[in-house]
C-alpha cells in the first residue's frame, strides 16, 4: 500500500483539519509514494520506540503525539529531535501522527467505551455536538470513588491511580478527558459529573476541583492515552488487513517507588 493511500484511510477517522491550530499532526517524516508493509504504532516517537520500529523493519511509525511541534532550524545530532529524525530517515521509516484530530473524533468516546459508560456525550464539543474533547456518561451501577478507582485501573490497564476526594463518595456520573485534563475540571463540574478521570493533575488543580464539587482520578497522561495504540491496531487490522501491524511495548509511564 502506498503511504498516501494509508494517509487517506487515517484521515477518514480523524480528519487533519479538525486538529487544533497550535498542533502539528500528519506526515512529519517521509515520502507519500513510499510502499508500506509494516506499521509500528506507539504513543510517542521516543528514541527507544524508533529503535524498536527499526528492529521490526517498520516502514511507518504511527504515533499519537507529534515528534515535531515547532519549526526546525536544523536537523543534526545536536538535538534529540534532530537525532530521531535522522534515524527515521536513515532507516527509511516514515512518521505520521494523529493528535488533536484524533482527540476530538475518537479518544474521548473510546475511553468512555472502555469504562462501559452509558448515555455518553462529548464533554467539550468543538465543531459539532459529536466532535470534541473528552466524554461523559453514567455508570451502569453506582460505585464508591474507591471502587471506581479500582475499575479504572482494571479497565485502562494502569498499575496505579491518584485520587482527589473521599474514597467513600458515591459516583454516578463520570467525565473522562484523556491527556492533560485540568482544563476540563470546570466543564465536568458544570455538567454535574461526580468525578473527572484524566491525567497530569497537580496539587492545586486537584484541591481546587474538590472545592468545585468534583472528585478526580488521575490515571496518568500515558495511562489513558495509550488506548490510541490498541484502537489504531484494531482499525488497521480491519481496514487494511494486508498490513503487518505491531503495537509498541517499549514505552512505559513513570513509576511510583
Amino acid at each position: 500500500m502506498k503511504l498516501k493511500d494509508l494517509i487517506n484511510m487515517l484521515n477518514e477517522i480523524a480528519p487533519i483539519q479538525y486538529s487544533e491550530h497550535w498542533d502539528n499532526p500528519g506526515l512529519l517524516v517521509g515520502d507519500e509514494e513510499q510502499d508500506i508493509e509494516t506499521v509500528y504504532i506507539a504513543l510517542d516517537a521516543t528514541s527507544d520506540v524508533i529503535e524498536a520500529a527499526s528492529d521490526a523493519r517498520a516502514d511507518l511509525l504511527l504515533t499519537h503525539h507529534p515528534l515535531i511541534f515547532r519549526p526546525l532550524n536544523r536537523v543534526s545530532s545536536d538535538s534529540y529531535v534532530g537525532r530521531r529524525v535522522m534515524k527515521l530517515v536513515s532507516d527509511k521509516i516514515s512518521l505520521f501522527s494523529m493528535h488533536t484530530d484524533f482527540d476530538v473524533t475518537q479518544m474521548g468516546i473510546e475511553a468512555a467505551s472502555m469504562l462501559n459508560l452509558i448515555e455518553v456525550r462529548i464533554l467539550e464539543p468543538t465543531l459539532t455536538e459529536d466532535i470534541g474533547l473528552g466524554a461523559m456518561g453514567y455508570l451502569k451501577e453506582d460505585l464508591s470513588l474507591r471502587d471506581l478507582a479500582e475499575k479504572v485501573k482494571k479497565d485502562l490497564n494502569v498499575p496505579f491511580v491518584k485520587v482527589y476526594g473521599d474514597p467513600e463518595d458515591t459516583i454516578v456520573k463520570v467525565a473522562i478527558l484523556p491527556g492533560s485534563g485540568s482544563s476540563g475540571i470546570d466543564s465536568a463540574a458544570g455538567e454535574g459529573c461526580d468525578v473527572l478521570i484524566t491525567g497530569d493533575i497537580g496539587h492545586h488543580d486537584g484541591t481546587d476541583a474538590l472545592e468545585k464539587g468534583i472528585n478526580i482520578i488521575d490515571a496518568g497522561h500515558f495511562g489513558v492515552e495509550k488506548l490510541f495504540i490498541g484502537f489504531m491496531s484494531q482499525y488497521l487490522a480491519k481496514a487494511a488487513p494486508e498490513l503487518k501491524v505491531i503495537e509498541d511495548k517499549v514505552q512505559k509511564s513513570y513509576i511510583i517507588i
